[in-house]
């Protein structure tokens, strides 16, 4: 039987894989704009400056996407949502690492970072998508989550949580007479089909 998670623990699992990954992404894109040279030239301190400011501004993205309920998205305009959150996260970050000024920031480089983040971002979110279909088509209950899918639609439904068996079962004792639209078949109080139950 699946364990369910609970739905406050689920949300707060979808806001740290968002922030996690847009940090991940922001500080490997940092790196990696930085040009290809010895390990101690990279620029490390700048490249955590700029994750962790990614972090913050992915989790107040997100925060603002689930207040305007705008997270039970298909799987397309869910990754969209995320590429553009990506791109937003590590341009802000760069501006707040920078101590924005428009006349001296360097538009360029933080560009060039944020390019290269939303650019991983579109390779996880495609990696992600389970599951794969054969066809190409994409599969309704994908998502570009790398949460399990039951704690990532947990975290993202808006819907009521669906009744439990025993709230669905009739009461002890009661029968239901036979032929009655909605018998089902092998249980007490019918032996024949319900209207619109095939033979």
């Amino acid at each position: 039987m699946a364990q369910v998670v609970p739905k406050w623990r689920a949300v707060v699992l979808d806001f740290v894989e968002r922030a996690g990954w847009s940090a991940g992404q922001v500080f490997l894109a940092t790196l990696l704009a930085g040009g290809v040279g010895s390990v101690i030239d990279l620029p490390w301190r700048y490249s955590l400056t700029l994750a962790v400011s990614a972090f913050v501004a992915s989790l107040m993205l997100t925060a603002v996407q689930y207040l305007s309920r705008l997270t039970n998205l298909a799987f397309w305009p869910d990754l969209l949502t995320r590429l553009a959150k990506t791109f937003l996260a590590s341009l802000s970050g760069s501006m707040v690492a920078g101590a924005f000024d428009v006349t001296t920031f360097d538009w360029e480089s933080a560009l060039n970072v944020a390019f290269l983040a939303t650019g991983a971002s579109l390779a996880k979110g495609l990696l992600a998508r389970e599951p794969a279909a054969p066809n190409g088509q994409v599969p309704p209950g994908a998502s570009p989550s790398t949460l399990p899918t039951g704690t990532y639609r947990e975290a993202v439904d808006h819907g009521p949580p669906p009744p439990t068996i025993e709230a669905t079962n009739p009461p002890d004792g009661a029968s239901v007479p036979d032929g009655q639209p909605g018998v089902v078949l092998g249980e007490s109080g019918g032996t024949r089909p319900a209207a619109g139950d095939p033979p």
